[in-house]
């Protein structure tokens, strides 16, 4: 087998997932704990969830603070990682978002919009992606394999509330996997995307009205609001063995809300 084709299963895969400790961030984890991989909690502010997740699978969790905006962070974070498992990150989950609430009230309007909205969230998604897929190349290369697979939102097909900030932020990520996509994968390394909608319920969506859960479930062939949980189990597939030939991808995952 040469290394352009080499899979690991879950269980062999060092993954570290961005923004770890809470919200979807947390679901994530928890999916990779279930499926017995190695995982990396990455937190910001929140040492007290993380601690409560590494304690969960105390032998195959470590929780890291680390601001993903800091590339000289990020390469500390993934060096501490490869000497605390004895192996290199092979799998990168870019979940970390900058502070934001989805509500739609709140959200900065067309004629108050300002660079600096835009920036933070450049700030968190892009450059936060860029800093981990940076400090973790080095060791997917030495393996000859890894998974970058990073959280999206189906708002840039369906922007049914213009948070133009952080829409625009998630849709130059898009386009980062379809461009790393083509670079990485003659060295074995696969990068794809998972995109959901309003999730019920993350802190990112706690402030959202009831009734927008409503509509949004009533817009659904499901006739329901996916939940963190069922968006976790979706974005799993692109870490398995299955997805080996599935690379430069966006998964839409909202209970058929949007359609490919």
């Amino acid at each position: 087998m040469t290394n352009a084709q080499q899979s690991l299963s879950l269980k062999e895969q060092v993954v570290l997932v961005t923004g770890g400790a809470r919200g979807l961030g947390e679901h994530i984890v928890r999916a990779f704990q279930r499926e017995g991989a190695r995982v990396i909690v990455n937190y910001f502010n929140s040492a007290g969830p993380a601690s409560v997740l590494v304690a969960q699978a105390p032998d195959r969790t470590l929780a890291v603070a680390a601001d993903v905006r800091d590339a000289d962070a990020v390469c500390a974070m993934v060096d501490l990682a490869a000497k605390h498992f004895g192996e290199p990150v092979t799998t990168v989950v870019n979940n970390a978002l900058s502070s934001f609430q989805f509500n739609g009230d709140q959200r900065p309007h067309a004629e108050d919009l300002t660079w600096e909205n835009i920036k933070q969230q450049m700030e968190g998604t892009l450059r936060g992606a860029l800093n981990t897929v940076q400090a973790a190349l080095p060791g997917m290369r030495k393996t000859g394999f890894g998974r970058v697979i990073n959280v999206g939102t189906n708002l840039f097909q369906n922007p049914v509330v213009p948070y133009h900030d952080y829409t625009a932020a998630k849709a130059a990520l898009l386009a980062f996997t379809r461009t790393l996509s083509h670079e990485l994968g003659p060295q074995g390394i696969t990068v794809n995307m998972v995109s959901g909608g309003l999730l019920r319920t993350t802190d990112a969506s706690a402030a959202t009205p009831e009734a927008v859960f409503d509509l949004i479930a009533s817009s659904t062939p499901l006739r329901r609001v996916t939940t963190p949980a069922e968006f976790a189990d979706a974005l799993l597939f692109f870490a398995f063995p299955w997805s080996r030939s599935v690379t430069g991808q966006n998964l839409i995952v909202d209970g058929g809300l949007v359609c490919n």
